[in-house]
């Protein structure tokens, strides 16, 4: 879009409120917090409107909400002291990030009920600069538009492999998306239309949403444009083991969920996971009886898989180093996310809900 027709879209736009969820997050919320009031400011002068006065006092231009998950760290305090509207869940019930975001919403149209537009945002991240802006011009120019998301970025991606590795996971095609992450600016009539997150989800929630929305022909939309940046802050292999359990258990249950013949949803996914990390090497343990040859063949194909990724982010112009690094874990990530297809089954037979899978 030109300058002047994002200023002409900027003109136009609806009422925006934030809904923000997190549990424990520290100074990282304190950071979010900041940045969602910057970033409140900056989109209140580029409509025209004057912010000064609240600015002067510190108070958010456009409703924030903020959903507490149990933190013990005064997140809650800070936030409440910040000027947000803040709900601290009940922890007689699960805590979700679904039933969070839910419940922030709720509480936002409730107390505002002429917010039309929604920018949710995880207490671990920051607004980047301008992003409200072009997003919220995106969105007024594209009504069949549900949700618009940009490119969430990792803010220590060399302290850790694993940061690295979710900075390369964020760094999605530009254009018509399938899914999108925790960050992303919403049209509230859309996502009532879904009846929004199933708060029932403990992970996938996001793309789970998505793919309802798409089903009523609403559309997913990731621009260029920089979003948030994110601390993952995962810096051991416990913590990448334990959340790509958690995805598979999401892939599992959204494959369970909507999987049909017509649509097969997470199908590949889920097939890809069982395959990898439980197919072949259970071929080579017999084969390595029957056939060592055999055997060796079926375990090449996991060099063979690592070097195929390489090559392909050779192509997308990443480094050597980054190359390197998503080959290694992408393949590896399989088998903890076995683990969490295998849970998902568990849980699916027993009739029990499974708790909440953190990795921070």
């Amino acid at each position: 879009m030109s300058i002047n027709d994002t200023q002409t879209a900027l003109s136009k736009i609806p009422a925006i409120g934030f809904v923000v969820i997190g549990r424990n997050e520290g100074e990282r919320l304190r950071r979010c917090i900041s940045s969602i009031l910057e970033q409140s400011w900056a989109l209140q002068r580029s409509t025209g409107a004057d912010s000064s006065p609240a600015r002067d006092e510190g108070i958010a231009a456009h409703p924030i909400v903020y959903v507490d998950s149990g933190s013990t760290d005064g997140s809650v305090e800070f936030v409440r002291s910040a000027g947000c509207e803040v709900i601290a869940l009940d922890d007689a019930v699960a805590f979700t990030a679904a039933r969070a975001r839910n419940t922030g919403l709720k509480h936002l149209v409730q107390k505002f009920p002429h917010v039309e537009w929604v920018q949710f945002v995880d207490g671990d991240c920051l607004m980047q600069p301008g992003w409200l802006s072009k997003s919220s011009a995106f969105l007024s120019v594209n009504p069949e538009v549900a949700i618009v998301c940009g490119r969430r970025r990792e803010v220590y991606p060399q302290k850790s492999i694993y940061n690295a590795l979710c900075d390369m996971e964020w760094d999605t095609p530009v254009g018509e998306a399938k899914a999108c992450g925790g960050d992303f600016l919403a049209r509230r009539t859309a996502l009532e239309s879904v009846n929004a997150f199933n708060p029932n989800m403990i992970a996938g929630e996001e793309p789970e949403m998505c793919f309802r929305l798409r089903k009523e022909n609403w559309k997913i939309w990731r621009i260029a444009d920089e979003m948030t940046s994110h601390d993952a802050a995962m810096t051991s292999f416990r913590q990448f083991y334990l959340r790509n359990i958690r995805a598979g258990f999401a892939y599992a249950e959204r494959c369970a969920m909507h999987a049909t013949k017509k649509n097969p949803y997470c199908v590949r996914e889920v097939a890809s996971i069982c395959l990898w990390a439980c197919v072949i090497p259970l071929l080579a343990l017999i084969f390595s009886v029957l056939s060592p040859l055999a055997s060796l063949l079926l375990l090449a194909a996991y060099p063979a898989i690592v070097l195929r990724i390489f090559l392909k982010r050779i192509k997308l112009r990443y480094s050597l180093r980054r190359s390197f690094v998503y080959s290694i874990l992408i393949p590896l990530a399989k088998f903890p996310q076995f683990l969490g297809v295998l849970r998902y089954a568990a849980s699916r037979l027993s009739g029990r809900r499974t708790a909440i899978i953190e990795y921070k």
